[in-house]
């Protein structure tokens, strides 16, 4: 290690960003980087690390040429771009909505100082987790030498010096190290790319490194930093599952396919396409998979599970065989195991992650789904789904759409239904626009409700449904696809969570559209609340009362509109349907952030629901709403069953 020749002597801080710089994946031929840039805020833990690192590989860039109008580019090879944000947690968001966006295949490294900067983006890794989404996560720590012990921030635990409160990464992440030494990094950072590239294994990787280690000189051998490509690949289904699967598809009389976020990750769109137009079986999709069939399609027959289609759960409740297609089957595809009606239902699981398609005792599919709808489509020539049942799907995808449309244009007032709001949208916005949200009662409306025709459209967290999501997550799907209006739904109670994104889409001169809807409390579990029997306790945004003791006084004297002009953005107040048409018409048209405000109405109307999800209520109570909200949750329950 000490021969010259072979050898290049940087600090850890240096080298993670030279070796970043290098990493590319390649999938059906297509090449790219790994890594589009690093988000970061500085502290004590890293400034001088990777802070310092970021700034050498950018100096030494623009003295070898490179730079904004240059033609070698406007980064150098050892250079990874870095981008200034505003909050730990809302970082990690942008970067898993860039990485969604790409399907997977580039992602984003996000780095914070040690302590509560670290543990601010814990909520992000676990989203990334949950949701199967790649995010390299590199938050500073504790001194390896233990000199100044404690340092600041440090959390002293008496049973093992050893640990940090970057520990609480490990449940959340998908990998987890901490480099003691400059040399574990050789070791570490190729494990962790790998993992990062994986479509089964991805999600959050977390390489904490200790502050004195990352300004810690070493002489790394030269091969460290070559490019390296990660080959993403398409395994392909065995024979004999494939034929077991395509048996147990053709002895259906009503199939029903289930479309996950696992389809458009794929990028297998076009070949479920195919397969249901070549079948006649329907589909329906969750939140993750919208889009990867469109809404007009013949066979397409809307989202499914506790907040999806009528039309969709209509046909559930009678499918003798679900073909799962990508999806891991949350409560909410499920409607929390009551959605899949028929007592003899089966389920065919195609997912690249057997964990996913073992569920529901399936007969498993473990392969790409790209791959597989094309074997699934050559296998299964000849067969065609019954013609009632494909009539039965044209029916009920009719009379749903007749509830959309009034969903859509019920003129309520004196202040609009959120639906409204929606359904001026969908009408509004290109195909290959991007909508985005994540929280609230959104989501259940705009599942049952949107009209998705690309697979880029759709963009809703709702494997974590973390609010807050949004606002850095439109940053990170524009980054994506700069061509793309990027929309982002906001609930009131979402935009307090972490407004102050907007200062970076400023900074960066990122222009998105957020559509901020003010209904003055939490209507999704308001309405849960009311349906539990709590009757909306501590769901509405009041001022305390000093009558009752209780959040029930006046309205908060508050204003989110001028707190959005406040971080930089163009704001717009829309009143009515009418009035928000043309706000989008002026958001569109303008070059910088723009924020419209609308206000809607907190009790709705909403779509009527179709399905179930399961959430107890007390089992005993003094209060009349809460009993009669236990006997209508133990009625339902009776629905509930394993899929065996």
């Amino acid at each position: 290690m000490n021969d010259s020749a072979a050898t290049v002597r940087l600090t850890v801080g240096q080298a993670v960003v030279r070796f970043l710089a290098h990493q590319w994946t390649e999938r059906d031929g297509e090449r790219q980087k790994l890594f589009a840039g690093i988000f970061g805020i500085f502290g004590h833990g890293n400034v001088a690390g990777l802070g310092q690192g970021l700034l050498q590989a950018r100096r030494e860039a623009a003295e070898a040429g490179y730079g904004p109008g240059s033609a070698l580019g406007e980064h150098g090879p050892d250079e990874l771009p870095y981008l200034l944000g505003r909050n730990e947690q809302a970082m990690v968001h942008t970067a898993v909505s860039y990485a969604r966006t790409k399907d997977r295949l580039q992602v984003y490294a996000v780095t914070s100082s040690i302590g509560p900067g670290a543990t601010n983006m814990i909520t992000g890794a676990a989203l990334a987790t949950v949701d199967h989404i790649p995010v390299l996560l590199l938050p500073s720590d504790i001194f390896a030498n233990r000199v100044p012990d404690p340092v600041l921030q440090q959390l002293e635990y008496p049973l093992g010096p050893d640990v940090s409160v970057n520990d609480a990464f490990r449940p959340v992440s998908r990998f987890f190290d901490r480099i003691w030494r400059p040399d574990q990094l050789i070791a570490s950072l190729p494990q962790a790319m790998r993992v990062l590239t994986d479509p089964v294994e991805t999600g959050a990787v977390t390489v904490a490194l200790p502050q004195d280690v990352q300004a810690e000189a070493y002489d790394w051998p030269v091969e460290f930093f070559a490019d390296r490509v990660w080959h993403i690949g398409r395994p392909a289904a065995q024979p004999a599952q494939l034929a077991r699967a395509v048996e147990v598809i053709r002895s259906a009389s009503k199939p029903l396919v289930v479309c996950g976020g696992g389809t458009i990750y794929s990028g297998a769109s076009a070949e479920l396409r195919a397969f249901a137009s070549a079948t006649g079986i329907p589909v329906s999709d969750t939140q993750a998979g919208k889009g990867a069939i469109n809404w007009d399609h013949p066979q397409a027959v809307g989202g499914v599970g506790s907040t999806g289609a009528g039309s969709a759960n209509a046909m559930a409740a009678e499918a003798d065989v679900i073909i799962g297609i990508g999806t891991r089957y949350t409560d909410f595809t499920t409607a929390s195991h009551t959605v899949f009606g028929n007592p003899d239902v089966r389920f065919v699981n195609v997912n690249v992650a057997s964990f996913d398609a073992a569920k529901h005792a399936a007969t498993m599919v473990v392969a790409d789904a790209k791959e597989a709808l094309v074997a699934l489509t050559d296998a299964l020539a000849g067969y065609t789904a019954p013609q009632e049942w494909q009539a039965k799907a044209t029916s009920e995808v009719a009379a749903w759409a007749e509830q959309t449309e009034i969903c859509y244009h019920r003129d309520h007032g004196p202040l609009p239904a959120q639906t409204e709001v929606f359904g001026a949208l969908n009408e509004l916005m290109g195909d290959e626009d991007i909508l985005i949200n994540a929280a609230g009662s959104q989501p259940g409306d705009l599942q049952c409700l949107w009209r998705a025709k690309t697979p880029v459209g759709y963009h809703l967290e709702y494997g974590y449904s973390c609010m807050g999501y949004e606002v850095p997550a439109a940053i990170g799907a524009k980054l994506a696809r700069p061509e793309a209006e990027v929309v982002a739904i906001v609930g009131d109670g979402g935009w307090q969570m972490m407004p102050t994104e907007i200062l970076t889409a400023v900074a960066e001169g990122i222009k998105v559209i957020y559509v901020l809807l003010q209904n003055h409390g939490f209507a999704s579990i308001g309405a849960l609340s009311e349906s539990r029997g709590s009757q909306r306790f501590g769901t509405k945004y009041r001022m305390r009362n000093p009558e009752t003791g209780e959040l029930d006084g006046d309205r908060l004297p508050v204003d989110f509109a001028l707190n959005a002009e406040s971080l930089g953005a163009n704001v717009i107040r829309a009143e009515g349907v009418d009035g928000f048409r043309k706000a989008y018409a002026e958001a569109v048209a303008a070059d910088r952030v723009t924020l419209i405000h609308i206000e809607t109405d907190l009790l709705g109307p909403n779509p009527p629901g179709t399905g179930w999800w399961d959430v107890p209520v007390s089992e005993i109570s003094t209060l009349e709403s809460t009993q009669r909200a236990k006997r209508e949750y133990d009625e339902a329950r009776t629905a509930q069953r394993h899929y065996l």
